[in-house]
């Protein structure tokens, strides 16, 4: 019997799209749903819901590949995903800091 090689499976070397950043999106977004606040109803929460969950899913894809990397000796891939990560993380919170917040702060 012929075996199919389908290059994106889980666990093959080099897999892509192993679901990391939506575990990490999904994650995030449903812990940060709810925190501070009882019930999400202004923009501002669904902002921080969404810049949450897409830092999260950052996070989360960079480590996995990171880990990924350091379990094939490959430490500047290793390196490299975790400096990309941690500057995705840091952009997105510049890119999606709520203005109603940093507003509200200064005001007072």
């Amino acid at each position: 019997m012929k075996h199919l090689y389908y290059p994106y499976a889980p666990g093959t070397v080099g897999a892509r799209g192993d679901g990391s950043f939506t575990r990490g999106f999904v994650a995030s977004a449903c812990i940060s749903a709810f925190q501070d606040v009882a019930h999400p109803d202004f923009k501002a929460d669904y902002l921080r819901v969404l810049r949450h969950g897409l830092q999260g899913g950052t996070a989360l894809a960079a480590g996995s590949h990171a880990a990924r990397s350091l379990h094939q000796g490959d430490y500047t891939s290793a390196l490299l995903s975790v400096a990309v990560g941690a500057a995705g993380v840091l952009l997105l919170e510049n890119l999606l800091t709520d203005k109603v917040e940093t507003k509200e702060a200064g005001d007072e």
